[in-house]
């Protein structure tokens, strides 16, 4: 059964980007609640509260037990939207149900169990699809989808046909890969730099015959200062005057 968080909020009597400036700067954040024919209703509520009640639950399947105004209403996060850059939340969609109505939610995948082949194989579980879309009554809402994958060999996989959830219907494709046992990754090595190439490209015996000739013409050699300039060459086919 999905988990219920118990929040209050406050009608917002001014919209527009500068009120909500104002607002998240009150340390509140902008909402709205919609549903069942109704007119949107902007609202605030206070931004720790909202942090608070969030962090312990995934927001997508947990019921909001709403209260404005004194009255009481139960819902469903339809959109949290953050800033940018910080994780501040800057406002809340949220979808006003009924009993005896059903709705369309996702609902996360939870993987239960080690599979043989990483346990025997040294293999890798990869879990591709982490949540499922669903419809069912708001009292049948799970809060999560647990999936067992102790008998995975490696390269055996499990997809969404092989979920069962009670009192709900499976709306995501029933062909859709949720895990895989992968082989081991092979070890990479590392490739040799440059410096390194050129140490193993030239040999020892030819480096010590080029070390021995450098130092054969640096003794033989005449040096350099003080010798006189070459004269310089005369014309060919020019006579001096």
């Amino acid at each position: 059964m999905a988990q219920m968080v118990s929040l209050a909020a406050s009608p917002r009597e001014k919209t527009g980007k500068g009120a909500a400036r104002q607002a998240r700067f009150a340390k509140q954040v902008p909402a709205v609640i919609y549903g069942h024919g109704r007119p949107a209703q902007s609202l605030l509520v206070d931004a720790l509260l909202l942090e608070q009640a969030l962090s312990r639950v995934d927001p997508e399947s947990t019921l909001i037990e709403l209260t404005v105004d004194g009255k009481k209403t139960r819902a469903l996060i339809r959109e949290i939207q953050r800033h940018p850059i910080r994780p501040d939340i800057i406002h809340v969609d949220f979808y006003e149900i009924h009993s005896g109505e059903k709705i369309t939610l996702k609902v996360p995948v939870h993987l239960v169990g080690t599979a043989d082949g990483v346990r025997n194989g040294g293999g890798v579980l990869d879990q591709v699809t982490r949540e499922v879309e669903i419809e069912v009554l708001p009292e049948h809402i799970p809060d999560r989808v647990e999936l067992d994958v102790t008998a995975l060999k490696i390269g055996d996989s499990l997809h969404v046909r092989d979920l069962t959830i009670a009192n709900a219907a499976i709306l995501t494709g029933a062909d859709l890969t949720i895990a895989v046992v992968v082989p081991p990754r092979a070890e990479e090595v590392a490739a040799p730099t440059p410096e390194a190439a050129a140490e193993v490209a030239e040999p020892e015996l030819i480096r010590k015959v080029r070390e021995d000739e450098e130092g054969e013409e640096g003794e033989g050699a005449a040096p350099t200062e003080g010798k006189a300039p070459k004269a310089e060459e005369k014309p060919k086919g020019k006579k001096e005057e």
